[in-house]
């Protein structure tokens, strides 16, 4: 399922990221891989907030529906 309609609160991993390869690379970097842990914390609006690691990412919707989680 996309991030945005996943559970808040719970730790998820990251099965796949749909993007092409240079957003790929970028969250990568930032620690959303695939096979990484994240939790989500709000999904209204128009953004969509997660813990990675220590840190907070916001990221938009159309980005985060390229995100599954399980």
């Amino acid at each position: 399922m996309p991030i945005a309609i996943a559970p808040q609160g719970r730790e998820l991993k990251i099965r796949k990221v749909g993007a092409d390869e240079k957003t790929k690379k970028h969250l990568q970097e930032l620690g959303l891989t695939e096979g990484g842990a994240i939790t989500l914390v709000s999904s209204d609006g128009g953004n969509v907030i997660v813990i990675v690691k220590e840190g907070r990412l916001c990221l938009d919707k159309t980005l985060a529906g390229k995100i599954l989680v399980a």
